[in-house]
């Protein structure tokens, strides 16, 4: 393998932390590298619309992910594609290491915005039909459920903003929510209950989803009775729809971070976490919103922070 390429930091993750952080760390004059696996922007790319980012109203996710990248290309930012295997900290060196499909890189500063997953459902049939019936993405997949059923697992903001997503496209749209109400903002629960291609249904579960190529049957769980019943559909005629959160990306750091129950990093209000050179960002982040407009602060708090520590910012 080639010899590791070296900067004084790197921001590793390509959505609304890691390119703010790129942003930050270019003006400040830090070598830095942005490194992503996939398509830059991050989750914001497979959301329809961006109603809540002040100051841009009516742009898609992907548009807004593309003006992030943008702006920190024409800066003069670096970035790269890999996907990274492993991080390492060597305290005698004071150095982060990662390892990629593509190469090897060297850092003295890390910052760690790696984001978030789709979280299962956990029904049976569900990774067996994933691409096939079940999706995580309404805005990647919606359109190929026109005039079919569709079903959403989940009661939270993004599940009734899939809702609503969705009702452009299918016949019809039933919310499966296992509690007694959904945990939205009242915008997002008003525009669910105003559409009536929508309906929801409480205290229900999915449980099994079963067929052949294509699955023709849900098993649905009432649950206060315990009770369950299957209802059968034509092959290729419904899909389920799975928005029960996100799970944070935090393995490659495991060993030499802080993480809360939920898997997520702790920092400090610096974005610093326990390893010293190694700060957090975005929906990898233990915090109470998880949204575009904080994942791009912490990213600028981030830089900033990484850039007091490499001593390239006196405040």
């Amino acid at each position: 393998m080639a010899d590791p390429t070296t900067h004084d930091l790197i921001i590793l993750g390509g959505g609304a932390a890691g390119l703010t952080a790129a942003i930050y760390a270019t003006r400040a004059g830090i070598d830095a590298l942005t490194i992503e696996q996939g398509a830059f922007g991050g989750q914001i790319t497979t959301t329809d619309e961006v109603d809540n980012y002040p100051g841009i109203e009516g742009v898609s996710g992907a548009e807004l992910g593309t003006k992030f990248q943008d702006h920190a290309e024409n800066l003069g930012a670096k970035f790269a594609y890999d996907a990274i295997s492993s991080v390492s900290f060597d305290e005698k060196e004071s150095r982060f290491s990662l390892v990629g499909d593509e190469g090897t890189y060297q850092s003295k500063a890390l910052v760690y915005a790696a984001g978030a997953t789709p979280r299962k459902a956990g029904f049976e049939g569900e990774d067996l039909f994933r691409g096939r019936g079940v999706s995580y993405c309404a805005t990647c997949d919606g359109m190929f459920y026109t005039g079919k059923h569709v079903f959403i697992i989940g009661g939270g903001n993004s599940a009734c903003e899939e809702a609503v997503f969705l009702s452009r496209f299918a016949s019809d749209v039933t919310m499966i929510v296992r509690k007694d109400h959904l945990r939205a903002m009242s915008s997002g629960i008003r525009q669910v209950k105003q559409n009536e291609k929508i309906a929801v249904r409480y205290l229900t579960s999915i449980t099994k989803l079963e067929g052949e190529t294509l699955p023709t049957s849900i098993t649905f769980k009432d649950n206060v009775s315990g009770e369950e019943h299957v209802e059968t559909f034509d092959p290729g005629s419904f899909g389920i729809f799975v928005s029960v959160g996100h799970v944070p990306q935090s393995g490659l750091v495991r060993e030499i971070v802080e993480l809360s129950p939920d898997g997520s990093i702790v920092t400090d209000d610096s974005m610093a976490t326990k390893t010293p050179g190694l700060f957090c960002a975005g929906d990898v982040r233990t915090k109470p919103l998880r949204q575009v407009i904080t994942a791009a602060a912490d990213g600028a708090i981030a830089a900033t922070s990484a850039a007091l520590f490499l001593g390239e910012l006196v405040i």
